[in-house]
């Protein structure tokens, strides 16, 4: 039964403690909290219907944890603001209680959102408070059938080729997920969204649980770890002082859960301060030499790949330069390491330019490859050893992919970045590709810098001090990192793994634009990894490309210093000039559907164009239906669809589905008739 409040049609605003037993909290259009000021509870509902019940928060205070439920009593007060993304007012419920420090929950309403924004903040001001974690929304989410919902887990970032993954509550009882927590209706496309909109201190993970009454309980964990999921092997770091905030929790409801997390990205990108400088220039494209070329790069290779993009394939009418990015084993155009010689390195680059072309390069920036080789080495361009700069944390130190943590906050670490990054300024480098930047956001036992405490406090230090030494000379590329906090300090970023010229790749690199397209609002271009067509079909090879089309920039990867089919195809590809505008603003394509480990068909609404791309997985042919509702189109229109390929029309209706052949992939443009 539905508690009975006292209602107001007005905000009130509490001079006293315990005058009144609920507070009415409008947001949005029809939104409102009833915070029980009794129990220290609250409600969440949307025309006039309860979609959240019994909330609350908590918060740690070294070993104790702080319920908002066991103080006593509680004052409420309001304030204006305004930030980076839009103005509202704060509604701050303080709770006291003699012994503890001060409880409060700020709910931030935005003028015209309909959905709100919590922060849990502990304060004493005669003692020093120590906390590793926040809950600040613990509740139930009242909805109609949890059989029928999906709960999406949502990787913290993308190494170890890691997947998004969208698991129906049919078949499983709870699901933790990193930073951003989703449960949506595949059919109705109706859902839930809680997230954190910040990542300068925390780490935060989302907990949803399905109940035996069909609601689902639902944690926003704040101080979150855990190794298979954010690579931590030990607790989060702990703050100090007199007073300590959670991170902010997004809490909404969403009739298209995808609209929600197009809304997330692009407040969680305002809150965000931009590190890196303004990127004016085209969409990029670029070649780069893990592809295929990998670890037998060397200066006659580079010199024939070069020429190859100079001479040998039509200009893009955009006019914009293609980056020669040079992977890792770049250094075995170095004499004597890092501290040597270099001007091989130059001459490559000077070649690339000479050529009208952009020279690119890569660094792994927080890491030692040769941490086997023992403590004592010492480290390039420093006094340390890297012993001194591994990153310490419980069991020693952290390895993964093969390679050691280095801690960013020691000067150790930043003068060897120093030296390396302006080695590679003073060869004339136009672009960089950074990787391993995971390796940054550890958390560790101590950090060198005393007053960095947690992993996200190191990260955002390190990639700070990285880009002040780039200087705005580079475009700067992130490979493997953080899916959201990565944002304020590059350009463009992978969003998935390695993925090379296999249907199975293409497949793997649009799971992680299925569920995380809307990481294209954080990033001026996100990408698909290097396209490569050695190895595959020629159905493959138009999948793999269109991959790379529809997730915003493309990244070529074939030895083209090696005779193969992979010329002639490339050829083609610059050719078709009706493919490039589909890049032209940088922006991803948006599934259409989202019930499996990919989705078939993504569409992208463009400035005076629509397009559609339709993918086929498996090893036989299929058909694909489409629909305007879905597509998001005029509902009684007509439309044909354009194969950007090879220009041929396709009419579609219900009953005239599209066929795909195995391995296949189709880019249309769709007029309507």
């Amino acid at each position: 039964m539905m508690k009975k409040y006292v209602w107001s049609a007005f905000l009130i605003c509490i001079i006293g403690f315990n005058t009144v037993y609920a507070v009415d909290i409008p947001f949005g259009k029809d939104g409102k909290i009833i915070y029980d000021m009794k129990a220290g509870t609250f409600d969440i509902l949307s025309n006039g219907k309860v979609w959240l019940k019994t909330g609350f928060s908590t918060a740690k205070n070294g070993d104790a944890v702080l319920n908002a439920k066991q103080y006593i009593q509680r004052k409420y007060t309001t304030a204006s603001f305004k930030d980076g993304y839009g103005v509202g007012k704060k509604h701050i419920v303080t709770s006291r209680q003699k012994g503890l420090p001060d409880f409060k929950q700020v709910f931030y309403t935005y003028s015209g959102k309909d959905y709100v924004v919590l922060e849990v903040e502990i304060y004493d001001k005669t003692k020093k408070l120590v906390s590793n974690g926040f809950v600040p929304l613990e509740g139930t989410l009242v909805v109609d059938g949890a059989d029928q919902l999906r709960s999406l887990f949502s990787p913290f970032d993308n190494d170890t080729f890691i997947s998004y993954d969208s698991k129906s509550l049919k078949e499983t009882d709870e699901v933790y997920s990193a930073e951003v927590g989703v449960l949506y209706n595949e059919q109705s496309r109706f859902g839930y969204i809680v997230a954190s909109i910040e990542q300068g201190i925390w780490k935060t993970g989302v907990h949803t649980l399905k109940n035996q009454d069909q609601s689902v309980a639902v944690q926003a964990i704040v101080g979150f770890t855990a190794k298979d999921i954010t690579r931590d092997d030990m607790p989060h770091g702990s703050l100090e002082g007199h007073s300590i905030q959670s991170a902010k929790v997004m809490i909404g409801r969403f009739s298209d859960w995808r609209g929600g997390m197009d809304t997330y990205a692009t407040h969680a990108k305002a809150r965000q301060k931009r590190v890196v400088h303004e990127w004016k220039e085209p969409t990029p494209v670029a070649w780069n030499s893990w592809g295929a070329m990998q670890q037998d790069i060397s200066y006659d290779r580079l010199v024939k790949v070069t020429d190859f993009f100079a001479n040998d394939i039509q200009p893009l009418e955009s006019g914009q330069s293609i980056y020669i990015d040079l992977d890792s084993y770049w250094d075995k155009l170095l004499k004597g390491g890092l501290e040597g010689d270099y001007s091989e390195l130059r001459k490559f680059a000077d070649y690339v330019k000479s050529k009208g072309l952009k020279p690119g390069a890569y660094w792994a920036p927080f890491v030692d490859w040769g941490f086997g080789g023992g403590a004592n080495r010492r480290v390039e361009g420093t006094n340390y050893t890297y012993g001194d700069i591994w990153t310490k944390v419980q069991n020693g130190y952290h390895d993964l992919d093969g390679t050691r943590a280095l801690d960013p906050t020691h000067p150790g670490t930043q003068q060897r970045l120093a030296l390396v990054i302006g080695k590679l300024k003073e060869c004339g480098f136009e672009m960089i590709k950074i990787d391993f930047l995971g390796h940054a956001a550890i958390e560790a036992t101590q950090f060198a810098d005393p007053a960095i405490k947690t992993g996200m406090q190191a990260y955002h230090l390190g990639m700070e001090y990285l880009v002040k030494q780039l200087d705005g000379q580079m475009l700067i590329y992130a490979a493997i990192s953080p899916n959201i906090a990565t944002a304020p300090y590059v350009h463009m970023r992978r969003i998935a793994c390695d993925a090379f010229s296999s249907i199975k790749d293409t497949r793997y690199t649009l799971n992680s634009l299925t569920y995380g397209w809307w990481q294209t609002h954080l990033y001026d271009y996100m990408d698909g990894d290097h396209v490569v067509f050695k190895g595959a079909t020629d159905t493959e090879n138009t999948a793999r490309i269109f991959s790379s089309v529809i997730t915003g920039s493309v990244v070529l990867g074939d030895d083209f210093s090696q005779a193969g089919t992979w010329h002639n195809k490339t050829q083609k590809l610059f050719a078709n000039q009706d493919i490039w505008p589909v890049i032209a603003d940088g922006k991803s394509f948006v599934p259409v559907e989202t019930d499996q480990y990919a989705a078939r068909i993504f569409i992208k609404h463009d400035v005076g164009h629509t397009y559609i791309a339709l993918f086929n997985y498996d090893e036989q042919a299929q058909s694909v239906v489409l629909s305007n509702e879905k597509l998001g189109l005029e509902k009684d229109a007509m439309y044909k669809l354009i194969n950007l390929e090879d220009e041929s029309i396709v009419y579609f209706s219900p009953d005239k589905p599209v066929r795909l052949d195995a391995k296949q992939a189709k880019l249309f443009k769709a007029q309507k008739i």
